[in-house]
């Protein structure tokens, strides 16, 4: 029987035990000393974020089908337990085991978002890991990270060990079979990361010397060790249907966030949002074939009792088998207690009449995403949605008995002007007018439309990475005018307006496209209590202004400066196929408000197509 890391006394005392105890439903124990190889794979976020993320799912299925692996999993302790935990100096320990992180071969790290990066710090600290890459021995575990911020691993380059560039299916099994063989003749742990270097898709930050020009930006980005490569493959599946995917995911004791099945239709998406990352990296669209789809749906629910699926996409409109499996699932699990849950979808006539199928509507809203108030705008981001588009949904959905909207934008948009932000407040205005357009006597009440608006955030690896950002101080303003202009209208009543944080949006900016020298400003902030700062109750800004200052690195230099075109990014030694002549090429296109056809419509030649063995269908179109 297990004995649990923590005593019955420290259990009773924080929230939420069952975060900490594992041994869940579909969850993997095996005898360690039958395995070659431990990997703790960690979410560094309190366990109901990390539970709900299908990435890791994937990766611990996949792992623990090998005999010779035992991977388990690891999540940030929340607040009340880390307290307990340092003064007691109580090592983080695995789920599964409960055994200390320490003990284990390889510690995987998810990074999902920018605001987790101190909770990396916390979950290395806790394990009695050291911090710097560099001061790790024989005895210490390899840090690994994977996840989309390792498209710039470089504010974190200082604290990991190897970064896993790009899909986790493809050469993972590669790597574990390099260190068992290492295990086996005894090589140094300086070896071992030679040998990873190797690998394709593995970035191993200290077999790289950063260079900077006196204005602080890159001059040079150069290996010094003959293993590593000059450029780093993004590493990518290219047939999804016949790829890892858990049949049994583990089922948490207690809610959390996405409590539900997870159905991946497919990766990629043929929209080319100028802002949008994910949208770039994970090109080219490959589609997981529909009767594949079917089987899983059925044994996912079968072996974790959930009662809602959800299809997951970037956007699962354009996945051309939807309406024959959503069909499928209408009528399989109809009256057997089954939601369907269909996030990322465009409102049009078909998606509404399967929404009308599978939701109360009274208790759901309608999600229609903008980006931009004014039609000018959504041409600069390549949004490719009209204002004709949007009332015609939503004016569809309100003679179906929806009577709430959600409306998202952002706010600092490149070329965007006051006309541009009040055009917010006139978008919702107009979705409301079409509400009472309908006949009383067919109305369900009054509407409610939410809009609310994120703050622009340049990414890498988009036509947008060049664009400058915007102060604290510049963001609330642009939110007020929205703000005062929504008071302003005539339906204001019907209106409600939020915004996000502009001080976390700052931040999020500085890391987004940091280089090395950022790593500094993390570790003060996280030496001066940052923790969760992803999180707006432990969010503290003036620790991490604080730690700017003391580390002298200059917020302005990342987020408010003009970029040149031929300027050294830190990220610019990955290649992920689509090819920065491209992002160039679709940046000028949008300082001219040009409007680039979508990939079904028309190949733009980013390069994708050819980078994954020509699995972009679309763009043979």
């Amino acid at each position: 029987m297990r004995k649990l890391a923590l005593s019955d006394e420290i259990l009773l005392k924080i929230e939420k035990p069952a975060r900490y105890i594992g041994n869940e439903v579909n969850s993997v124990m095996k005898d360690k000393n039958e395995v070659d190889i431990r990997f703790a794979m960690c979410f560094p976020d309190v366990y109901e974020i990390g539970m709900s993320h299908l990435g890791i799912q994937i990766l611990y299925d996949m792992f623990n089908r090998r005999e010779d692996v035992w991977c388990e999993r690891v999540y940030s302790p929340w607040m009340d337990l880390d307290k307990i935990m340092r003064e007691k100096k109580i090592p983080l320990f695995a789920l599964e085991s409960q055994d200390p992180i320490k003990q284990f071969d390889f510690l995987g790290i998810t990074i999902q978002y920018e605001m987790c990066y101190t909770n990396i710090l916390q979950v290395l600290d806790l394990s009695g890991i050291p911090l710097f890459a560099s001061e790790r021995n024989e005895e210490d575990p390899i840090v690994i990270g994977g996840g989309p911020c390792t498209y710039n691993p470089e504010p974190l380059a200082d604290f990991f060990d190897i970064f896993y560039i790009g899909e986790g299916e493809t050469v993972y099994d590669e790597l574990l079979d390099a260190y068992k063989e290492h295990k086996k003749i005894g090589s140094s742990r300086r070896e071992f990361l030679e040998r990873a270097a190797e690998i394709p898709g593995l970035y191993v930050p200290t077999f790289y010397d950063v260079t900077y020009h006196d204005d602080g930006t890159i001059a040079s980005f150069e290996p010094n060790n003959v293993h590593a490569k000059p450029t780093i493959e993004k590493q990518m599946v290219l047939n999804v249907t016949d790829t890892y995917y858990p049949e049994k995911p583990v089922v948490p004791f207690i809610k959390v966030t996405q409590d539900r099945v997870v159905l991946e239709i497919q990766r990629g998406c043929i929209r080319g949002c100028r802002f949008c990352q994910a949208g770039m990296l994970y090109r080219p669209t490959r589609e997981r074939a529909l009767e594949r789809l079917k089987e899983y749906a059925y044994k996912m629910l079968k072996s974790t009792g959930h009662e809602e699926i959800s299809l997951s996409s970037l956007s699962s409109s354009d996945y051309s088998q939807l309406k024959g499996l959503v069909n499928f699932l209408i009528e399989e699990f109809k009256g057997k207690g089954i939601n369907i849950s269909l996030p990322s979808l465009r409102i049009d006539a078909f998606s509404l009449d399967v929404m009308s199928k599978v939701q109360d509507i009274k208790k759901s809203s309608l999600t229609f995403a903008p980006e931009a108030g004014s039609q000018r705008l959504r041409d600069v981001i390549n949004k490719g949605l009209t204002e004709e588009i949007i009332l015609e949904g939503a004016g569809q959905a309100f003679e179906g008995g929806w009577t709430r909207v959600k409306l998202y934008f952002m706010l600092g948009l490149p070329t965007e002007t006051e006309e541009d932000m009040k055009e917010i407040a006139h978008l919702a205005e107009k979705v409301a007018e079409r509400y009472y357009q309908i006949p009383k006597d067919q109305r369900n009440g009054k509407c409610q439309i939410v809009a609310s608006t994120s703050f622009f955030i340049p990414k890498p690896f988009t036509p947008f990475q060049w664009a400058t950002m915007c102060n604290k101080e510049d963001y609330i303003q642009k939110a007020h005018i929205v703000n005062n202009e929504m008071k302003a209208q005539l339906n204001r009543k019907s209106l409600k307006y939020n915004w996000h944080e502009a001080d976390v949006t700052v931040l999020e900016g500085v890391f987004a496209r940091g280089d090395r020298k950022v790593s500094k400003v993390i570790l003060e902030a996280y030496k001066m209590g940052c923790l969760y700062d992803s999180w707006s109750e432990f969010f503290d800004n003036e620790k991490w202004m604080e730690a700017f200052e003391k580390t002298g690195v200059d917020i302005g230099f990342y987020n408010l400066r003009q970029r040149d075109m031929d300027e050294i990014f830190p990220w610019d030694f990955i290649n992920i196929g689509v090819t920065k002549k491209f992002l160039q090429r679709e940046w000028e296109r949008a300082m001219k408000g040009e409007v680039t056809p979508n990939c079904k419509m028309k190949c733009a030649g980013c390069g994708a197509a050819i980078y994954g063995g020509g699995v972009c269908v679309e763009s043979k179109n």
